[in-house]
């Protein structure tokens, strides 16, 4: 039996994003196994292995990560090994060189370079030279947004094939159109007031996400409009600091830090605008959930944002850390309720192509056609 190996940081990534993908190989009689930091609670993983990685790429414990890695790799002969995350998609490529000698396919899938329009250029400028050498050891590049697709291609990776896919994919059924009646429910059950007007941003509390750029937007908003709620759902290390800084603004009864949630379906049709103030992504999956849930989005100019969000179509872009200019998009969008109403169609519109059944399609076309060729390629050694 053919055997796939899926490699991440910590599972929970491949948990959140890949279990449909997991599950195509399954279909295709493969035997799939998986290796990342934590336990494997998926039914349709065959074999898990639990590594010690870390998201640091200095941590002595990814020397030792790296040779479970490689080990497992040799031990294993896999057909076909796809890496996430940017630390375990390092360690994967250089583990499988010499399995890639003995035709073991490697598809690596950039959730966003980490050098990027905006990056501090010393660091970007190593990252780029990191990935363009590692680019070599790779047979499919996936990219998630036309920025690192373009840098891919104008900087000559040398990767066998570079790609550019919908991302990964948002359930169309469980992110359902919301309506008047779903919002006044879910307000209802959150214990939202009915005429709040409510912003929400899915993200961990970190200076990436750059959560306390809402915060002073919300602290602007607030004098024109009092009955402003920012719904912050997420967890992270700077959580007690916003908290303190909410206070600070005066503004701790119109911010709720909810925690991480895992019901995000439920959450996002209570909003009237989805926001992110977020420094650097690759393609943020919770504003194609917002989307997909017809909500405007106001976002900063950022990679990942821009292939998403339309300025003026299906919701607003502003500079990074410009809460003047957010809070600005804002009001404007609560007091123009007609535009708020054309945008949620667009934003529907928009997150079409990043649906489940579109960006899987994308994706496992890749997964197939590789399949075929490696069929072909069995074929011919068994004639011989």
């Amino acid at each position: 039996m053919p055997r796939v190996l899926f490699t991440a940081s910590v599972f929970a990534h491949l948990k959140a994003f890949h279990v449909p993908y997991i599950q195509h190989f399954r279909e295709r009689g493969y035997e799939v196994h998986t290796a990342a930091n934590g336990e494997n609670t998926l039914a349709a993983v065959d074999r898990h292995f639990d590594i010690d990685f870390h998201r640091s790429p200095l941590s002595p414990k990814n020397i030792r990560g790296y040779r479970a890695l490689k080990r497992l790799i040799d031990e294993n002969g896999y057909d076909i090994i796809h890496c996430h995350t940017p630390v375990v998609g390092v360690l994967t490529r250089l583990a499988a060189r010499g399995a890639r000698k003995r035709g073991t396919v490697v598809i690596y899938t950039a959730h966003g370079f980490h050098f990027y329009k905006g990056a501090p250029p010393v660091s970007g400028r190593g990252f780029r030279m990191l990935e363009k050498r590692l680019s070599r050891y790779t047979d499919h590049l996936i990219t998630i947004n036309a920025e690192d697709y373009s840098a891919a291609l104008r900087y000559g990776f040398r990767a066998g094939a570079c790609h550019l896919v919908h991302g990964v994919g948002v359930d169309a059924e469980r992110f359902a159109v919301q309506t008047p009646d779903i919002k006044r429910k879910r307000r209802e059950l959150l214990g939202i007031p009915p005429d709040a007007f409510v912003l929400v941003f899915a993200a961990e509390y970190s200076r990436r996400k750059n959560q306390g750029m809402l915060l002073d937007a919300v602290s602007i908003l607030k004098e024109r409009v009092p009955e402003t709620l920012l719904l912050l759902p997420g967890d992270g290390p700077l959580k007690e600091a916003y908290g303190q800084r909410a206070a600070a603004l005066g503004i701790a009864d119109n911010v709720w830090l909810m925690g991480f949630r895992d019901d995000m379906d439920r959450l996002l049709p209570a909003a009237d605008v989805a926001v992110s103030s977020s420094i650097q992504e690759g393609l943020p999956i919770n504003i194609v959930e917002a989307m997909a849930v017809s909500l405007p989005v106001v976002a900063t100019r950022i990679r990942g944002h821009v292939d998403l969000v339309g300025d003026g179509t299906n919701g607003y872009l502003v500079p990074t850390c410009d809460a003047e200019a957010m809070a600005d998009r804002l009001l404007h969008l609560h007091d123009n309720p007609d535009t708020a109403r054309a945008m949620q169609a667009r934003a529907r519109e928009t997150a079409e192509p990043f649906l489940l059944h579109n960006a899987r399609a994308e994706t496992t076309l890749i997964y197939d056609t590789i399949i075929y060729e490696k069929q072909g390629a069995r074929k011919d050694g068994n004639a011989r």
